[in-house]
């Protein structure tokens, strides 16, 4: 332990320390949280089960030992471990939502999330008939949780090649209880999806190109790396989304994916295909958008 007993006593104690702790380890926040002092709150806040929202009222709140050296062991692991807090706390905020996370899927996050509660207007004319949705590379599950609540009549099969992160996904839709509208499916993008047509393909798949895999924060190299790596130009999945989104989309059908800060290598991939870049707080570069009618 890096303090002496009562040392730190109160969370101000705990949050100053934490802050400069996490500041000398030059510590990378990308995953919820963007700075040291965010993060620090919240550690801190969830370990003494606290409510999150609500830092000011427990400042000067005098702790118990036991207290201060739980507080202490997420902390040093946080530093010294390089293990972003989901992995930490097993829970990732997305839009609002909670969800339970651990090292068998990426932390959740996506700029698609931004667009959901909107309902994809004005690209979804009518959110009501939107009756299949298909989200590919699922991960934590999250993207597809929140999919349903926004489209209350679609039916959403969500697909992972990894087993463990279905697991995970299994755990996250059975706590919304979404069971029944929801499925999950274990394939390699299409292989096992059913044949029906879909309204909506959305996907936020692995696209860092090889050279920026190479310069990833440690705390990114904690996640599962066959949820990040997308190839040479980080388009190989995205290359076979594409060109199976055509025999998959209804006549009026979206295909939606995000590909972060690949713009670039996106439209050289597509030189054939005008694509429709989404606004998202982060700017028009990191979600595409492409029609049916395109596909065909």
């Amino acid at each position: 332990m890096p303090t002496k007993p009562n040392e730190l006593t109160t969370i101000r104690d705990l949050l100053r320390y934490a802050v400069t702790r996490f500041n000398t380890a030059k510590l990378f926040f990308g995953h919820g949280s963007t700075n040291a002092l965010d993060e620090a709150a919240y550690l801190i806040l969830h370990t003494l089960k606290l409510p999150l929202d609500k830092l000011d009222p427990f400042f000067d709140a005098r702790l118990l030992q036991e207290e201060v050296d739980a507080v202490l062991r997420v902390i040093e692991q946080r530093a010294d471990e390089r293990l972003p807090a989901a992995y930490i706390t097993n829970e990732g905020w997305l839009g609002g939502y909670r969800f339970y996370v651990d090292e068998r899927v990426i932390v959740p996050r996506s700029f698609i999330a931004e667009l959901i509660p909107e309902q994809f207007s004005p690209w979804v004319s009518n959110p009501d008939k939107v009756n299949n949705i298909l989200e590919l590379c699922t991960g934590s599950g999250c993207l597809p949780i929140m999919l349903a609540d926004a489209f209350p009549n679609a039916h959403v099969d969500a697909v992972d090649i990894s087993t463990d992160a279905l697991e995970v996904a299994k755990r996250n839709v059975a706590e919304y209880e979404l069971e029944h509208r929801i499925n999950l499916i274990e394939s390699d993008l299409y292989a096992n999806v059913p044949e029906y047509k879909f309204d909506l393909i959305i996907t936020n798949p692995p696209y860092v190109n090889s050279g920026s895999m190479g310069k990833l924060p440690p705390e990114y190299l904690r996640e599962p790396q066959i949820a990040l790596a997308g190839g040479t130009d980080g388009m190989d999945l995205v290359r076979k989304i594409v060109a199976g989104a055509g025999q998959r989309l209804t006549p009026n059908g979206l295909l939606m994916v995000e590909i972060g800060n690949e713009r670039e290598f996106a439209e050289a991939a597509f030189p054939e295909l005008n694509l429709t870049w989404l606004t998202t707080s982060a700017g028009d570069d990191m979600v595409f958008l492409i029609t049916a009618d395109q596909l065909q």
